[in-house]
């Protein structure tokens, strides 16, 4: 059960340092001169997420309801692979439920609701590992779903655009968006496609009070009811690879019932079993 912990934890689900030379530059500037580049700036990120939102399917992209896929992640330690991979299945209803099963009997089940995570094996139905809740959520909140439909609504936010660049090997422009609490992502958005190439977060560990970067790299789009839909997803932790997924299949607005989110405790592995 570590292993497969490890390779949920991979599974499962950076803002850039663009800021200190955009401060330094600016400092130099007249209120004057500076207001109208950074609206032109703003506008120009704007225009490049706008392009982007309606290559990934416009309305389409943005009335999804329910997503349910089928397919095979792979888990990575410093770069190097940990095994054959396992089939997965998961079911994901916007914005805050998901349940992910594992191996080919599909006995290994995790649930995550709101802020709480459970895990359902044979044993009956425990509490998640908050560590792993824990990152669940921030990658959650990080997700590409989620700064495109909840972050871009929201009152405060500011966007960059930085520049052409080169990602996953694509020519890609550069734009970051950062809500009022001072959270921001860095995408990368193919030049020709505009679709989006790569995701960067970064966020700094509440223990050791070191910042992490995690990467997230889509690729082999393909149309799936109107959506573009990246069928390769490629996680990176600080530089390393950590995980791989390839879907066999996707569909969307399936109509999932919400039983299928429903979870209670049944055992505390903490506790002794009763003698009963």
């Amino acid at each position: 059960m570590g292993s497969m912990k490890y390779l949920l934890s991979a599974f499962l689900l950076s803002a850039l340092a663009f800021g200190q030379a955009n401060a330094n530059a600016a400092a130099h500037s007249t209120a004057a001169q500076s207001i109208p580049v950074d609206q032109e700036n703003a506008r120009k990120a704007k225009t490049l997420l706008d392009q982007m939102v309606e290559a990934l399917g416009g309305n389409a992209y943005l009335n999804i309801e329910d997503v349910s896929q089928e397919g095979r992640t792979y888990s990575f330690h410093l770069g190097e692979s940990e095994g054959t991979g396992v089939l997965y299945w998961r079911f994901y209803k916007f914005p805050d439920k998901e349940r992910v099963e594992l191996t080919k009997k599909r006995d290994v089940v995790y649930v995550y609701r709101g802020d709480k995570g459970f895990e359902i094996t044979y044993k009956g139905t425990r509490s998640d590992d908050p560590k792993a809740v824990s990152d669940y959520l921030r990658r959650r909140q990080y997700s590409l779903d989620w700064v495109i439909r909840k972050w871009l609504s929201e009152p405060g936010i500011a966007l960059f655009y930085e520049g052409h660049t080169i990602a996953a090997q694509k020519d890609a422009e550069q734009v970051t968006i950062m809500t009022a609490s001072n959270e921001s992502v860095t995408l990368c958005i193919d030049s020709s496609t505009h679709l989006p190439v790569k995701k960067t977060y970064s966020w700094r560990d509440p223990t050791d009070k070191q910042r992490n970067i995690e990467d997230e790299v889509f690729d082999n789009y393909r149309p799936v009811q109107g959506v573009m839909t990246p069928y390769s997803v490629t996680r990176f932790y600080n530089g390393d690879m950590s995980s791989q997924r390839f879907l066999n299949s996707v569909s969307y607005n399936k109509g999932l019932n919400d039983s299928m989110f429903a979870a209670d405790v049944t055992y505390d592995p903490n506790k002794p079993a009763s003698k009963n």
